[in-house]
């Protein structure tokens, strides 16, 4: 057999046809691509952009048409799985985007009233207190001076 039909040790690959083997002391080491953001951004998209993009992919007939649609913007299909579920939820449709964090509670001014209330009221009840331990005190004190 010739040396450049050589099979490697598994028979699948022609040792010829491989490729060389580079070490570590051969050289500083791969050059990185000045293209490429150090730190890349998370794209964000508009609510035009995605409603233009569920357009086009709900027009899409033939076998392949999505994936060529996804390819030529540069998305996966998850992300339109994500953006048909928006849509199907109103997100999508709103003006601006949905609200976020936790949703306003429609009773909170009410809950805050009755918060201010109850603290009125304890403390109203402390001064009932206070008043009916000085009454108690005076009674008795008239009592032992013999006023009544």
């Amino acid at each position: 057999m010739d040396s450049t039909h050589e099979m490697d040790l598994a028979g699948e690959t022609p040792v010829a046809l491989r490729a060389p083997s580079v070490s570590p002391a051969s050289g500083p080491g791969p050059v990185p691509d000045p293209e490429v953001d150090a730190h890349p951004k998370r794209r964000r998209f508009t609510r035009e952009y995605k409603l233009r993009i569920l357009r086009e992919a709900d027009r899409c007939r033939q076998p392949g048409e999505i994936g060529a649609l996804l390819r030529r913007e540069g998305l996966y299909s998850s992300v339109l799985t994500g953006w048909r579920a928006a849509r199907e939820r109103g997100e999508l449709g709103g003006k601006g985007a949905p609200s976020r964090g936790r949703p306003a509670d429609p009773d909170r001014a009410l809950k805050a009233r009755n918060e201010e209330l109850e603290r009125e009221n304890q403390r109203l009840r402390t001064k009932l207190e206070q008043a009916e331990a000085i009454i108690e005190v005076q009674k008795k004190l008239s009592t032992l001076l013999g006023l009544k």
